[in-house]
């Protein structure tokens, strides 16, 4: 009997933390589940630890203590602040890390799990976008197949790569459905507000992620990871605007051929590929009826409408700490934009000028140590800050 793998999920009160627990259910002689961890949603966490009883479980918020822990949850180990991902990160008893939490946090998770020899099935994007280079450099150190992507897109491509036979790629093919604002005129698009940038057509994802789909900032931070991931150079990255959100990606070779990933649009397969790497496991899901998928469609993203991809592009040449300082100014634009901080909302086109802004402003630093890494993150996030009412 195969051996199972024991988990620690860090963020697991978000979208793909529940998801995760959910195939994990499904396949409880395959997985286990020894840590937990959430920022702030302190009543689904509590669920989650009574059903699954870790052994440890924290909560990032340092509001929060052991006094506000139930006395029947308390027969596991609790850590409170940012030492909860650490712990939870470096858990002897893990020997998979499940890295969903948003933000730079996730970087610090990554590099922790890594050096602890676990694998780290990746869903948080900042690791990646600002330390890059730090990342796969652990990973080398930590084995083959010690970092595995989660989201749809790079899953999508990997699971291609696995047929590439060490043949060398030529091209990536990243897709997006282009989001709510896919047709729209640039004039409007800079006008939207709030409300318009969460409506996705295909996903049902967190706000952040949501209006970052919108702006295509989401699909500029994957070229980011693509570049790092798969170690190609930016200039074999494609993205395509693929509205029905039925090819999740796809690998261009010399001979002209491109293998594609199809599927319906659920994250319980990228989730469920990646804990279960090399094998399938079915996710409960409803597979892909050819029969109704009326027609497959690819556009070019207009990159006059959608700057993102613009600004992806020239940091990625750019080099050093450029990709992070992009990341860190969007966070602020963003967060700005879903909770003004002053009381005075931003607009879409708000978001494009403060990122590009900050970016002129704080110039190219070093990103070659974690210290540097963190310092260009603090020095964006300070500037993009200071551009807002």
């Amino acid at each position: 009997m195969q051996a199972k793998r024991q988990l620690a999920i860090l963020g697991s009160t978000g979208s793909i933390g529940t998801q995760a627990l959910e195939v994990i259910e499904r396949h409880a002689d395959r997985f286990s589940v020894v840590a937990l961890t959430a920022h702030q949603n302190v009543p689904k966490l509590f669920e989650q630890v009574a059903r699954f009883r870790p052994t440890l479980a924290g909560l990032t918020d340092a509001r929060f203590s052991l006094k506000d822990v139930p006395a029947d949850l308390r027969f596991c180990r609790w850590v409170f602040g940012s030492e909860a991902l650490t712990a939870a990160a470096a858990l002897k008893a893990a020997d998979t890390v499940l890295v969903s939490v948003v933000g730079m946090c996730g970087l610090q998770s990554v590099l922790t799990a890594l050096e602890h020899h676990k694998r780290v099935l990746l869903a948080n994007k900042e690791a990646l976008v600002a330390g890059g280079k730090l990342v796969m450099e652990a990973a080398r150190k930590a084995g083959e197949h010690s970092l595995l992507p989660m989201d749809s897109e790079h899953s999508a491509i990997f699971q291609c790569l696995q047929g590439a036979a060490g043949n060398p790629v030529e091209r990536l093919y990243l897709t997006c459905s282009g989001g709510p604002f896919r047709t729209w005129p640039k004039a409007d698009i800079n006008r939207a507000t709030r409300e318009e940038a969460l409506r996705h057509p295909t996903w049902s994802m967190g706000q952040k992620i949501t209006v970052d789909s919108a702006t295509l900032f989401n699909k500029a931070l994957e070229m980011i990871e693509a570049r790092y991931l798969f170690n190609v150079e930016p200039s074999q990255i494609q993205v395509l605007v693929h509205p029905q959100s039925v090819v999740h990606s796809a690998v261009g070779f010399a001979d002209g051929a491109v293998i594609a990933q199809l599927g319906t649009p659920d994250m319980r397969l990228p989730i469920l590929y990646a804990m279960a790497y090399p094998e399938r496991l079915p996710t409960g899901g409803a597979p892909l009826d050819f029969f109704t998928v009326q027609a497959l469609t690819f556009e070019r993203p207009d990159p006059e409408r959608f700057p993102a991809l613009r600004l992806a592009e020239m940091c990625l040449a750019a080099g050093g700490a450029a990709c992070c300082i992009l990341n860190a100014a969007n966070e602020v634009a963003v967060r700005q934009f879903l909770q003004p901080d002053s009381g005075k909302p931003i607009t879409v086109g708000r978001i494009y000028t403060v990122v590009e802004e900050t970016l002129r402003r704080v110039g190219n630093l070093p990103a070659d140590t974690l210290t540097q890494v963190l310092a260009a993150d603090r020095l964006a996030r300070e500037t993009a800050q200071s551009l807002l009412p």
